[in-house]
């Protein structure tokens, strides 16, 4: 039963509560934005009022210098409280921005329309044993329906992910326990989105975020140690020995220049350090901030209690640790400064603040790449968690035991609009175990194939498929649906079919579980060629124990049914000719196609 909008948990039932969902949620976000502008307004015309006020009174009363001071006193403290206020607006309505413009977003790809978020372009590879074919990466790819990472490293996990699925069952019932919480409570996944996009890492955090395991030892050296405190005390003595004319002031001179010397004497090794780890704070501030939002929320799943816990592990909390780290960068940023380089002579700070950075890489540097590594599977997590919210009409897969089975009812494809895709099934009961589709130009062959890829793959993930039910053995994924020439290595269609085939095979040598998905293999030769080899490598595929569906238009291969049966199972896709029209039903149907639609087209271009 679905809960009222506003609670922390959310059920759609269908996608009517969906779109409501969103809608609501954009209506409420959008009135809190209104009343944030306002307040906005009103603090910034405080804070100017205070100002002409200041100045009125500085300017028109007879003030003593004591008066003055007192007055600019009065007026500069609730200024600075205003200013602190109107960041924290500032902050709150952009927050809000993000969250408006995250809901209308996620409108539209109820939709279809995923334009709005990554779909890894630069991912696509031709060589991959099935990405390409599935549509994972690019514009309206299946990894732009999932991705709402909000790190660098999270995104390289999901991408991860669909490039290799899991193939244990195992693994795959606990990413569903996780995806299944994390699809109940949109609201987290909202907090987390919006806290990341809010305190957003570099775009190559994925890459460089780690810090250098090295540390520098002279740091650690105890006569460091030693005048860390000795010359701050030193100057204390020396300024109440003065103060008390116990001293001449020009000792304060000649110490400045001890202490300046003394202060700036390991400047590169200090240098070495803050250069380190400056190029990353920013990073570490934005992790901070999602891993302190993460170590509050109340998980179930073992899964995400795992990850949760990899940020407690002693020695401390992850989140206190790298904002304390980034206290350090932050305190060496300013070494340059007026007031920087004061505090330096009189309290060794840039020494100080170099010394604690060595120490914290010594406590936690190796701890630092396992919350970075449990942060980007949680924001991975989050997005298969909105992607499973997002879809209430998809089922959760069962995973069989044994190679192989696959069975399901009423599949579509996860990328086609539900009123437009016909929704057909499969039944793969056993090894060795091949369906051949035959059929007419247009009438959804390699549609199919792509929808049977995508929704396997999404049960490998641990996501819901979009079928009214699905079964499914984890073998690994490898297709041959778009195989293309190439000019630049010089390799023809052919040839390029000839490899994709040899891998399959050579994987398959190698003891490799395999779930085959061909489309008219073998397209580069002539017909005749194209019949034998084709049939040659079915009968191998068979004989080697292997499972899958091959597409084609040569009806010959629908006479191995008989020649193995229990098998191969034909299944096609007929074009119905009807009052001279071409209409297609796209519903899968059992036998061997009888109709071809090219002659009838062909002859209906010349007639015109």
């Amino acid at each position: 039963m679905s809960k009222p909008f506003g609670t922390s948990f959310f059920y759609a039932k269908n996608m009517d509560d969906l779109y409501t969902y969103y809608k609501e949620r954009i209506k409420v976000l959008s009135n809190e934005s209104a009343v944030v502008k306002k307040r906005i307004h009103w603090v910034g015309s405080l804070r100017l009022a205070i100002v002409v006020a200041a100045g009125c009174v500085l300017c028109f009363s007879p003030l003593e210098s004591t008066g003055y001071a007192i007055v600019a006193l009065l007026f500069s403290l609730p200024f600075i409280g205003l200013m602190v206020y109107h960041n924290k607006l500032f902050g709150k309505r952009h927050s809000i921005e993000i969250l408006i413009e995250l809901n209308q977003n996620e409108l539209k790809g109820l939709d279809n329309d995923y334009s709005a978020f990554d779909g890894a372009d630069e991912e696509k590879d031709p060589s991959h044993s099935f990405s390409l074919d599935l549509d994972l990466f690019g514009d309206h790819s299946l990894f732009q329906a999932i991705n709402r990472t909000v790190t660098g490293r999270g995104r390289q996990k999901l991408i991860r992910w669909m490039k290799q699925p899991a193939d244990k069952k195992e693994e795959i019932l606990y990413r569903q326990e996780a995806v299944r919480e994390l699809s109940s409570d949109p609201e987290m996944f909202q907090h987390f989105y919006m806290t990341g996009k809010q305190n957003k890492g570099q775009s190559d955090d994925g890459k460089s975020a780690s810090l250098p395991n090295e540390t520098d030892d002279r740091l650690q050296s105890p006569v460091w140690k030693f005048l860390i405190w000795l010359v701050p005390s030193v100057w204390v003595l020396l300024l109440v020995s003065v103060y008390f004319h116990l001293l001449p002031e020009s000792s304060l001179g000649i110490y400045f220049a001890l202490a300046l010397l003394i202060t700036y004497w390991n400047s590169k090794g200090i240098q070495k350090s803050w250069h380190e780890a400056d190029r990353l704070d920013h990073l570490f501030s934005s992790y901070a901030h999602l891993i302190s939002y993460v170590e509050t929320c109340q998980f179930r799943s073992d899964r995400l209690r795992q990850l949760q816990k990899a940020f407690f592990e002693p020695p401390g909390s992850a989140s206190e640790a790298l904002k304390e780290l980034s206290g350090h960068i932050g305190a060496l940023n300013q070494r340059f400064s007026a007031m920087g380089t004061c505090l330096n002579i009189l309290t060794m700070r840039d020494t100080r603040h170099a010394i604690a950075l060595e120490r914290w890489k010594r406590r936690h540097g190796k701890e630092m790449l396992r919350w970075l590594d449990a942060l980007a599977e949680l924001d991975a997590y989050f997005s298969l968690g909105q992607f499973a919210f997002n879809h209430p009409d998809y089922t959760y897969p069962s995973i069989a035991d044994s190679y192989f089975s696959m069975k399901g009812e009423a599949l579509g494809h996860p990328l086609l609009g539900r009123n437009a895709c016909v929704r057909n099934g499969i039944d793969m009961p056993r090894s060795p175990y091949f369906l051949i589709i035959t059929g007419a130009n247009m009438a959804g062959k390699s549609t199919y194939l792509r929808t049977v890829g995508c929704n396997y793959l999404l049960a490998c993930m641990g996501l819901p498929a979009y079928a009214k039910q699905l079964s499914v053995y984890p073998a690994h994924l490898v297709t041959s649906l778009r195989t293309s020439d190439s000019l630049a290595s010089n390799e023809s269609y052919f040839f390029a079919e000839l490899k994709r085939i040899k891998m399959i095979i050579d994987r398959m040598g190698q003891g490799e579980e395999l779930f085959i998905i061909l489309d008219e293999i073998l397209k580069g030769t002539n017909s005749v060629d194209k019949q034998k080899g084709s049939m040659e490598l079915l009968k191998r595929f068979v004989r080697d124990g292997a499972c899958g569906i091959i597409a084609t238009h040569d009806l010959i291969l629908g006479s191995l049914e008989s020649e193995f049966p229990g098998e191969v199972k034909n299944y096609c896709f007929e074009a119905d000719i009807v009052d001279d029209e071409l209409s297609f039903s796209y519903k899968l149907r059992e036998g061997i196609a009888r109709n071809m639609n090219a002659s009838f087209l062909i002859h209906k271009l010349l007639d015109r």
